[in-house]
């Protein structure tokens, strides 16, 4: 087989402050996070956006220690992943590629080239499927092979969504479980599954996978978890005046204390690893949220981070990867037509010349009352709570 190596891909965070708007300009420079009719106009927003949003941005990231800890906890992930591939009788390498901070993609892709890997093995730390999560990182990784050709001799496999493993829902609901044993009436606690939110236009017009993904992780985590509590799925995250999708995790929290709940478990579903939207979102602005509701029994289960159980089925999904035939970049840049990870070629608005123009020009007045509205921090989106 060669030498082997396994990539992990993730997000990135702003290691401390000063990190925070070039962070920021990176993640909303990419047209996954934002999808606009005219590519030339992504990175003018991306450093209006960066710049508008970085004081509010420092401030949260100041309430958790003044910085993301996920680089350092997927480092320790990668670690133990190693270690236990070892364990199984399988050398590899474990390499990580962060797609909007340190270390970078690109930087793991060149450690991959100087390491002399053969067989690689790309695996993205998101148990579910979404085009601008694992989509993105794909993407990137595909116009990198494209356009080196060094890279065209190492043999590679890419896992999509792992979701379903039974090592995962396992270590998921033993974390739940755990959680829920710590209150006084464990079955009367209210589970509420909070994931991190996409536009509702990436499910309805681009067929991204994700919301159908995480409804049914959430079934089979609760079917592992076999306990009688009553549960809610909700969204967190959500930023710009587009409609994600729903329900919102505020507004869930809310409509629950009205219905009489007094204890809440908070799981977050999408994360394995802790971050700024745990840490930060679901442990201070929910809780607070949610005490001022009435909520005042308000838990989290922790993100699974190096969980053994967890740790052991990466290393299972990887064996498994290298004994299996290989989905590749180029199979996965080219998906079904239900499926569309690249925005199109052109803004698909109209039907006629005249209508085209009309559209654009109507896009640009809306972009343009966007930007002055971001650049002044006042406006109808602001008065709404949208920006």
């Amino acid at each position: 087989m060669g030498r082997v190596g396994v990539l992990l891909l993730n997000l990135g965070g702003p290691d401390q402050l000063e990190d925070v708007r070039p962070f920021l300009y990176n993640l909303f420079s990419d047209p996954e996070i934002i999808r606009l009719p005219f590519p030339w106009l992504q990175k003018p927003l991306a450093w209006l956006i960066a710049n508008s949003r970085t004081r509010k941005s420092q401030e949260n990231y100041r309430q958790i220690g003044g910085g993301s800890p996920l680089r350092r906890i997927t480092e320790e992930q990668g670690q133990a992943l190693q270690a236990e591939l070892q364990q199984k009788g399988q050398e590899a390498q474990v390499y990580i590629g962060m797609r909007y901070w340190y270390p970078f993609t690109e930087e793991a892709i060149a450690r991959i080239k100087r390491d002399g890997v053969d067989r690689l093995v790309i695996l993205p730390l998101y148990p579910q499927f979404s085009i601008s999560t694992s989509g993105s990182s794909f993407r990137l990784l595909e116009k990198i092979w494209s356009e080196d050709p060094a890279l065209q001799r190492i043999d590679h496999t890419v896992i999509t969504s792992w979701y379903k493993r039974p090592g995962y829902l396992r270590a998921m609901a033993d974390l739940i479980a755990q959680q829920l044993d710590q209150f006084e009436n464990p079955d009367a606690v209210h589970i509420f599954f909070s994931a991190h939110g996409v536009p509702l236009s990436y499910v309805e017009e681009a067929g991204d996978p994700y919301q159908r993904e995480i409804e049914e992780c959430t079934e089979l985590i609760l079917r592992t978890l076999n306990r009688p509590n009553s549960h809610t799925l909700a969204y967190q995250s959500r930023v710009g005046p587009v409609e994600w999708l729903r329900p919102y995790t505020e507004d869930a929290i809310a409509e629950l204390a009205a219905q009489g709940v007094q204890h809440l478990l908070v799981v977050p579903i999408s994360f394995v690893s802790e971050h700024i939207e745990t840490l930060q979102e679901i442990d201070i602005e929910y809780r607070e949220i949610a005490e001022e509701a009435g909520i005042h029994n308000f838990q989290r289960v922790p993100a699974l981070n190096t969980h053994p159980v967890f740790i052991n089925d990466l290393a299972e999904m990887v064996v498994d990867a290298l004994n299996s035939p290989n989905l590749t970049l180029d199979q996965i840049a080219r998906p079904a037509e239900t499926t569309k990870i690249y925005p199109p070629e052109r803004w698909e608005w109209g039907m006629t010349t005249a209508a085209e123009v009309w559209n654009g020009r109507l896009a640009m007045l809306g972009f343009l009352a966007l930007l002055v509205e971001l650049i002044s921090g006042h406006g109808p989106l602001h008065s709404l709570g949208l920006l």
